[in-house]
């Protein structure tokens, strides 16, 4: 297998708004993260992807772009900004920027003119299509709820936005479109960025002939309407060849919709397209037909079975990044985990699994001190636009306000957006202001403050696991198989290589389990485990064990 730096790399994504408020208006920004560089350090991760934070209306919390070329104010100047990529440099950290080109703001200056009349030179910027039959031009829904079209008055056409009504696709048909989108990413690699994340990069080609979605979930939907369109995959090699082969980056796609069968289409190394995609399988388990807020059941199996195809599909041509939460999902100890109970085993176990499976890895903020979802009380203390459209649609179609903040709280994507917590001070250290989501008030008690100063704590355990990664190449490049167990709440794996063999062994429950390796115990030596008395005989609840032979 190639050795590269970005597969040995660990990610740290930041959500800016929510990470440090400096300057007390309730918003993250960017001289709270400069502040916070040396805890980055500390910590021991390699690369910062650092949400958008470009000039936006904010109506999906800054991936509704209105100039890619500007920072927006509420985060700070671009100096601000070239000063945090300088501070990262020189701690040795990289900066993944957030490129978001499958659509813009409708308050960008193309669709502006593009909406002016049909004869627009920016009209041919976006879809625009006449409606049918009284309604949108055909049936497609938006990830966000309702119909993916908008009518616009001004000249009785409908465009289509697959996310908010206020993210307008953009058409990657159109040549001059490309190359707008590849001036816009010379001009930040050329400040010294180090690669990008690109969102919802398999949805940039459209099938053209906009026929009806028939099919039983949104998730079919994704998976063959929006998803891997006709010209998708000549549209990124177009990219790579005039601009991004150029640098020496690190570049991931962000990949609704991108199955195990076409994983390698994307990030084979002969394709010439991306470095590694972020696959949502996991992520969309419990989905049901309409989507996050219309749960159905699945467990442990179902998660392993995603890893154990991803793995094989991916060979050694391939590359993936290993993740269980982010800014679009619920907080992976409340998911995965048990954020009661066992609240700092179960962040440490799942913290074992992201740090020693195949793949670059990439950690939430907040999860290196054990933060949980929230449980807000209404629709006001929302601030997600696609909870509320689902809000807005679920009670018309007779659901209680207060059936619907219980599923909002389990899977909606304020969870994980509320502000880190740093310290027991008042709004947990994020800022002197009131912040722009709320506090989860269990940051007295789960804060950074607190947590670096225990030994045995959820921080220092990620701070292992990634100097072990560093100084074990095994449990970055060495194959991966699972070990089948009896009890269906065991993961056991090994990662090996020429020279070392290793196993990791995590109980996924709260009982006691019995599990077996294929080597005798004699031969076993504990590296790491999340009970302070790790030994070689049954997996405690939540247990997590690193072996080597």
């Amino acid at each position: 297998m190639k050795k590269i730096w970005w597969k040995s790399a660990v990610i740290y994504q930041i959500y800016p708004r929510s990470f440090r408020d400096s300057n007390g208006d309730g918003i993250g920004d960017l001289e709270g993260i400069i502040e916070k560089l040396d805890y980055l350090a500390e910590l021991g991760v390699d690369v910062i992807w650092l949400g958008p934070i470009y000039q936006s209306p904010n109506d999906d919390n800054g991936y509704d772009i209105s100039d890619y070329y500007q920072v927006h104010p509420e985060f700070g100047t671009m100096e601000t900004f070239d000063r945090l990529l300088e501070g990262l440099h020189q701690r040795g950290m990289k900066l993944l920027m957030d490129l978001v080109v499958n659509h813009t703001s409708d308050e960008h200056a193309w669709f502006e003119a593009s909406r002016q009349d049909t004869s627009n030179p920016h009209r041919d910027f976006y879809f625009w299509r006449k409606g049918k039959n009284g309604g949108p031009p055909n049936n497609w829904r938006s990830f966000f709820g309702g119909s993916a079209w908008e009518h616009d008055p001004t000249t009785d056409e409908y465009y289509l936005h697959i996310f908010s009504k206020k993210q307008p696709d953009l058409n990657w048909e159109n040549p001059t479109v490309r190359q707008q989108v590849y001036q816009i990413i010379r001009f930040w690699l050329d400040k010294g960025v180090d690669g990008f994340r690109m969102d919802v990069i398999p949805l940039i080609s459209k099938r053209l002939d906009f026929a009806d979605a028939h099919l039983p979930t949104f998730n079919d939907v994704v998976n063959q309407v929006y998803s891997n369109g006709p010209r998708v995959h000549e549209f990124i090699q177009e990219m790579y060849r005039e601009v991004l082969q150029h640098y020496d980056i690190m570049t991931v796609g962000e990949g609704p919709g991108i199955s195990k069968t076409v994983g390698l289409d994307y990030v084979g190394e002969d394709r010439r397209e991306l470095n590694m995609i972020f696959h949502l399988d996991h992520m969309f388990l419990g989905y049901g037909p309409d989507g996050r807020f219309d749960p159905v059941p699945y467990g442990l199996a179902e998660i392993k079975q995603i890893i154990n195809d991803w793995d094989k599909a991916m060979g050694d041509q391939g590359w993936i990044s290993v993740f269980m939460d982010n800014h679009d999902f619920p907080r992976m100890i409340s998911r995965f985990g048990n954020d009661q109970q066992f609240r700092t085993e179960s962040a440490k176990l799942l913290a074992m699994m992201i740090l020693t499976l195949r793949g670059t890895p990439c950690i939430y903020q907040g999860s290196e001190i054990g933060m949980t979802n929230i449980q807000l009380q209404d629709i006001h203390e929302c601030r997600d636009v696609e909870t509320h459209n689902f809000y807005r649609e679920y009670t018309a179609k007779g659901m209680d306000e207060a059936t619907f903040i219980e599923l909002a709280n389990r899977y909606g994507r304020d969870n994980a957006r509320t502000p880190m917590q740093w310290d027991q001070s008042p709004n947990a250290g994020f800022g002197a202001g009131e912040p722009w989501i709320k506090v989860n008030p269990n940051y007295t008690d789960i804060n950074v403050a607190s947590e670096i100063n225990r030994t045995d704590g959820i921080f220092r355990f990620y701070q292992q696991l990634l100097h072990l990664r560093k100084n074990l190449p095994v449990l970055v490049y060495g194959s991966y198989g699972e070990l089948p167990q009896d009890n269906p709440s065991l993961f056991v794996y090994q990662r090996q290589d020429e020279s070392h063999t290793c196993f990791v062994a995590l109980n996924f429950s709260d009982q006691v389990a019995t599990f077996q390796l294929p080597v005798p115990t004699d031969s076993l030596q504990v590296v790491l485990g999340n009970y302070p008395d790790a030994g070689l005989s049954n997996l405690r609840p939540w247990e997590a064990r690193l072996y080597q032979v």
